[in-house]
């Protein structure tokens, strides 16, 4: 499935496709970006698309409540896997993952937030490089970034992972590992939560 959407990746201003998505599924996947406790009773894995509305929604609405009442509690791990629907958030993925670990949720915030200035832009690289550079990358540093293959391999060999799971579109949730089917509201989680949380 990742094949047939022509991923590419942004060189000297333009899309060029390399044959990187051949072997991604023989590479190992990424480690998981997550906050929240290890060891907490729940956790909650979104696969989500920098290019994805829907995504952007949640990441400003719900997650920050999730994030108050559920994570810094120690009840929730919440886990951001990448599922790029286009190359624009292909690019913004791996430049996620080009950053130093600490700085990932915030410059997701920040795509999330501006996505109509660069997700669906013929030209995504201008307002990337932008953004990169604010999160600490220089030029060349964004350059080499996204020319490495092995970086790309794996962000499709995550997307990957959600396929395997039946991941068809974005956002899609697993609560303990069970695919999450309601609407992703503060209310929808907090009671799917529940028989996980005892009667806390």
């Amino acid at each position: 499935m990742a094949l047939a959407l022509g991923f590419s990746i942004l060189i000297d201003g333009r899309f060029v496709s390399p044959a990187v998505a051949q072997d991604a599924a023989a590479q190992p996947a990424l480690p998981d970006m997550a906050l929240g406790k290890a060891d907490a009773p729940v956790t909650i894995i979104e696969y989500s698309s920098l290019s994805c509305p829907h995504c952007a929604h949640f990441h400003s609405d719900v997650l920050p409540e999730l994030k108050k009442q559920f994570i810094d509690t120690g009840k929730l791990r919440y886990v951001q896997r990448e599922f790029p629907l286009n190359d624009a958030a292909f690019a913004g993925s791996v430049l996620a993952r080009c950053l130093d670990s600490s700085r990932f949720f915030a410059f997701n915030d920040l795509l999330f937030k501006k996505m109509d200035d660069w997700a669906f832009k013929q030209d995504a690289l201008t307002p990337l490089k932008l953004y990169a550079k604010q999160a600490g990358l220089n030029d060349a540093e964004f350059n080499k970034c996204l020319a490495d293959e092995d970086l790309q391999k794996k962000v499709l060999a995550v997307r990957g992972l959600g396929e395997k799971q039946g991941v068809r579109g974005t956002p899609t949730f697993f609560i303990n590992g069970k695919k999450f089917d309601g609407a992703p509201t503060i209310e929808a989680f907090a009671e799917a939560m529940k028989p996980y949380l005892g009667t806390q």
